[in-house]
């Protein structure tokens, strides 16, 4: 599902809120979660799952063509966790 097909199911489930009101709300949560995640912040989402950033340490690696070594920066990379509620609903049967 994309953001728009969301923000579609959202205002036809909530057929009282405008289309373009979903979508701000929408906007809003996903900016939110963003700028948390960008502070460095855990976002924790209770039965969905939880979003961290995760450090990478710099590191040599190497060059998968030629072999040759090649320094890799220090990088943050996010990470999600999948809470037990929807870890539940995607296994059963």
């Amino acid at each position: 599902m994309i953001k728009s097909e969301l923000v579609e199911k959202l205002a036809a489930e909530n057929p009282h809120l405008f289309q373009r009101d979903v979508e701000n709300i929408v906007n809003a949560i996903l900016d939110e979660v963003g700028d948390a995640m960008a502070r460095g912040d855990r976002v924790e989402l209770r039965g969905f799952g939880a979003f961290s950033v995760k450090n990478r340490p710099a590191r040599v690696g190497r060059n998968p063509r030629t072999g040759e070594q090649v320094d890799v920066g220090e990088k943050y990379v996010p990470q999600f966790k999948a809470g037990k509620e929807i870890r539940e609903r995607l296994n059963r049967e």
